[in-house]
């Protein structure tokens, strides 16, 4: 049986007791049966991540045997309810479509789908209207998620052969996604970051670079641009994890310019009034994701598309490069 502790209003805390006939099954395959609300893929992402206690215990090993009678204690995220979810009739900019996927450039300040205190007004309502066969599909097609205030491309899946393709190339790594910030400080050369990401220790509404109980998360950079005081970098994420390229170069100590949650104070000391006040005005992360590269799940063809950094991100690079040495390199 599985109860809920009802004074946890962020996320969900379960319990549930193993029974008798869990006796030396996977960890895993006995919380799929016992929580059944979730897939089991992402009941190995709650265990991979340090959210299920054991007898107390937390235990991040899916394939570990468990015993009848164990408790378990899953802290897990709020299903959100697709039920009646609305079209709405959004202005979206299609990149690309064909009969198995979509390719939209998502622009910042949309959210990609329903969540709390949000039931319309998403990336998700728009699918629905501009492809009512998503309707039939989970969270209309969506495979990937981008951040609210981050710009760029994002790949849509219209058909279930298309979503479970796009699904698996996914876990796979096999979908090329390149995206350009703008961060803080003169970096010298590009490199990979490969530290784990979980949930922030003491707030839960961020995620941080963890020793223990995060999940695998690597992200790899290199120079675009080097301007005063300040660097565009070309970004290429292998996995996906909730805030990744935020989180890395926040923990880098060069965060992204205009980033409410990992930012920080802004450096600007000793520019021109102009380049301060465009640099202090940008309100959301200047992140954009600029290229999608994958094998079409129909022909099996690579195929990419590519959309260059919105006018915000543009202007800031003008004023930059106007203020820069050699004008920016």
């Amino acid at each position: 049986m599985t109860a809920v502790d009802p004074d946890d209003d962020t996320d969900l805390v379960l319990y549930a007791r193993v029974p008798d006939d869990g006796e030396g099954k996977r960890l895993d395959a006995v919380c799929a049966q016992l929580f059944a609300d979730y897939s089991r893929s992402r009941l190995q992402a709650f265990i991979e991540a340090g959210r299920l206690q054991v007898d107390g215990e937390v235990v991040t090993r899916c394939r570990s045997a468990v015993r009848a009678g164990a408790q378990l204690r899953l802290l897990a995220e709020e299903i959100e309810q697709e039920l009646r979810l609305e079209p709405q009739d959004l202005p979206i900019d299609v990149v690309h479509a064909d009969r198995d996927l979509a390719v939209i450039d998502k622009p910042a300040g949309l959210t990609v789908h329903p969540g709390a205190g949000q039931r319309d007004g998403t990336l998700q309502n728009a699918l629905l209207h501009h492809f009512p066969q998503t309707a039939t599909l989970p969270r209309a097609g969506i495979v990937h998620r981008l951040d609210k205030d981050t710009s760029g491309l994002m790949v849509v899946a219209l058909n279930l052969k298309a979503h479970a393709h796009l699904v698996a190339a996914l876990q796979a790594r096999e979908i090329r996604r390149e995206y350009e910030a703008l961060v803080q400080g003169e970096l010298i050369s590009g490199a990979t970051i490969d530290l784990p990401i979980g949930r922030h220790p003491r707030d839960r509404l961020r995620m941080a670079v963890v020793e223990h109980g995060g999940r695998d998360a690597v992200t790899h950079y290199r120079i675009g641009e080097r301007f005063t005081l300040f660097t565009r970098l070309d970004v290429r994420l292998e996995t996906g994890r909730t805030h990744q390229i935020r989180v890395h170069l926040a923990h880098l100590r060069h965060p992204i310019v205009g980033d409410p949650l990992y930012g920080g104070p802004l450096r600007c000391g000793g520019l021109p009034i102009e380049l301060r006040e465009a640099l202090q005005g940008m309100r959301r992360q200047a992140l954009h994701a600029r290229e999608l590269a994958l094998a079409h799940p129909r022909s099996g063809e690579q195929v990419s598309w590519h959309r260059p950094a919105p006018a915000d991100m543009q202007r800031l690079y003008a004023l930059l490069r106007r203020h820069a040495p050699h004008g920016g390199q």
